[in-house]
């Protein structure tokens, strides 16, 4: 196959690349390289790419929320699938730059949905979030609970991704599927996200923020778990047949969580950090932030039974592997 992966340059989307290629098909990366958290991380994963997938990969620098220039970039190019990472990810930052979340999240995801219509497209993957769930109290969140509480205006702007979605699927019978990641991480992993942020500053010898007091969980998930995962959905484009997808959508269109199905405790996951650094962290403690939930958990039942999703990896494999992988990449001995 050719697909458009759009967010080629961000962590999920370079993985995903790099999977596709090895595998033999062919991919168009495109990303308009932010400076959300530095370019050169950006630019280091794109190497990565396409030394390791040579002329199957060619990438593409465009901002997908700018119709012209996504209609200018896509010229004459033809594919036939579409997996859509490309977001303005991170819960904090939306309280801080809110119209970058409506821009990218909301106007971009519409392109995007608009250039599939437009090109006939046979399968549309998407990217939603676990932060749809909001404050859910209900554990293991599943893709059947309501979604109508959203903390951050991230999570809100990505509910709204899947009702777009729904709408597309409803009127042009565009086949698509929207995953809700849980906590993704591992080597070449965001630097606005908590292994790296904690990695750091333990290698560093500087102390940790640590909020709601530690009692928090979440629902790791390591990136190759991922990437398979979202490989054998793209593989599989839900059925125009009028069945009840997961989500509930009766047209062409599944929701499904994809994540590790085992909350870790936040304290827990410092010890194996720490313990793959060599060194204890200095904790700061602090309350909660705005937009940000206590526990996440997923519910994969649906993505086991329709697509054979098993997550391999457990915490206590994944994070030393980032922390190997964080000392490598910046020269740590």
């Amino acid at each position: 196959m050719k697909i458009l992966v759009t967010g080629a340059a961000g962590f999920i989307g370079a993985a995903l690349s790099q999977a596709l290629c090895a595998r033999g098909d062919r991919v168009i990366g495109l990303d308009n390289l932010n400076d959300y958290y530095p370019v050169s991380l950006k630019r280091d994963r794109l190497a990565r790419v396409a030394e390791a997938a040579g002329e199957a990969f060619r990438f593409v620098e465009c901002d997908f929320s700018d119709e012209a220039a996504l209609d200018r970039a896509l010229e004459g190019e033809r594919f036939t699938a579409i997996v859509h990472l490309g977001a303005q990810a991170g819960v904090r930052y939306s309280l801080e730059n809110p119209r970058a979340y409506a821009r990218s999240n909301l106007t971009g995801h519409l392109n995007i949905l608009e250039l599939a219509r437009e090109r006939g497209i046979g399968h549309l993957v998407y990217a939603s979030s676990s932060s749809v769930y909001g404050g859910n109290e209900k554990v293991p969140f599943s893709v059947d609970d309501r979604v109508d509480h959203p903390f951050s205006l991230y999570a809100a702007t990505k509910k709204a991704d899947e009702l777009m979605s729904e709408s597309y699927a409803h009127l042009y019978r565009l086949p698509q599927t929207g995953l809700r990641f849980f906590t993704v991480y591992g080597p070449w992993g965001r630097p606005d996200m908590m292994p790296w942020i904690f990695t750091s500053k333990i290698l560093n010898g500087e102390p940790i923020p640590v909020f709601n007091h530690g009692k928090m969980q979440r629902d790791f998930t390591f990136i190759d778990d991922i990437v398979r995962g979202i490989v054998a959905c793209l593989d599989k484009a839900p059925a125009d047949d009028g069945a009840a997808k997961p989500g509930g959508s009766v047209a062409p269109h599944a929701i499904y969580n994809i994540g590790n199905n085992r909350p870790e405790e936040l304290m827990h996951v410092i010890g194996i950090i720490e313990e793959a650094c060599g060194r204890k962290a200095q904790i700061d403690m602090h309350p909660m932030q705005k937009g940000d939930v206590p526990r996440t958990f997923a519910d994969i039942d649906a993505i086991a039974r329709d697509h054979g999703f098993a997550p391999q990896t457990t915490a206590e494999e994944g994070f030393p592997h980032f922390v190997a992988w964080f000392k490598r990449y910046h020269g740590i001995g």
